[in-house]
């Protein structure tokens, strides 16, 4: 896991990280995550919370990224037909052994081929 620098910024990493943990987390705004940390007590601007995540976002989802366990080696194809406003439309999954999804893949026609190229 690479290490995050919070060298020259005025609060703790602890704070920084839960803010930016808030934002995508949950659907919350930025106004949101300032009135929730204000609620704590941690003065702070949206502003500040904005740059957090433009800045330690990525760097986190990466690391969460490299932490997830890789797809098992076996995976199986499933296809089922929604309505999506109005319109028949054919969703093919691929999913791995425990229940992962791999890939989805939604098509106007049932189109077998097109979708086993999902996880080639």
């Amino acid at each position: 896991m690479q290490p995050v620098s919070y060298a020259r910024h005025q609060f703790p990493p602890e704070i920084i990280r839960h803010a930016v943990w808030l934002y995508l987390r949950f659907t919350l705004s930025y106004r949101d995550v300032e009135e929730l940390l204000a609620e704590r007590g941690i003065e702070t601007t949206y502003e500040s919370v904005r740059r957090w995540v433009l800045k330690f976002g990525p760097g986190f989802a990466r690391n969460l990224r490299r932490l997830r366990p890789r797809p098992a080696s076996t995976w199986h194809l499933d296809e089922m037909v929604v309505t999506i406003q109005g319109r028949r439309l054919y969703l093919w999954r691929a999913v791995d052994a425990e229940g992962e999804v791999l890939d989805l893949l939604v098509q106007p026609r049932r189109d077998k081929k097109a979708a086993l190229r999902l996880r080639t």
